[in-house]
């Protein structure tokens, strides 16, 4: 389990994105160059997360947290293709298509992003957990707020004061 110091290090305030793309590849491209330029990822992210999304999709359905909260998705690869432990929160725009983690030959819509940076290859699960414990153990009523939430900072200090 991560230290409350680890769960609070997860986010940082320059690094969360609003994006207009509206195709899976392309939204995973855009954030991917800005974490590049970030030195957060290294030159081979983009197309591992890429075929990582492929190979294990990562839609994540909540309609059985609410059916009123949008789908998400959390994109991640190997801990060979990047330099930080971090949580990339990705508002989206426009609902981008992904395949579901459980089912995936379903497609889903989804409206936000959890990209999962992670360095330390034994630790993916447990990033992947505090994010599954912050959606089904928060108010779905907060929930909804937060992902219609197109103001980085009121993301950034949403999800600081959940992973505490």
């Amino acid at each position: 389990m991560l230290s409350v110091e680890e769960l609070q290090s997860l986010f940082d305030e320059n690094a969360i994105f609003i994006s207009k793309s509206t195709q899976k590849e392309d939204v995973i491209k855009e954030i991917s160059d800005k974490l590049l330029k970030m030195g957060f990822v290294k030159e081979k992210f983009l197309e591992n997360v890429l075929a990582r999304e492929k190979d294990y999709p990562t839609g994540i359905d909540l309609s059985v947290v609410d059916p009123e909260l949008p789908n998400i998705a959390i994109p991640h690869t190997e801990a060979e293709f990047v330099n930080v432990r971090k949580v990339i929160p990705v508002h989206l725009d426009n609902e981008i298509e992904f395949n579901n983690m459980i089912a995936p030959d379903q497609k889903m819509k989804v409206k936000f992003l959890f990209m999962i940076l992670n360095d330390d290859p034994e630790g993916q699960s447990n990033i992947l957990a505090q994010i599954m414990n912050l959606v089904t153990t928060t108010p779905p009523n907060d929930l909804k707020t937060f992902f219609k939430s197109t103001d980085t900072g009121a993301i950034y200090n949403f999800l600081s004061k959940k992973f505490n």
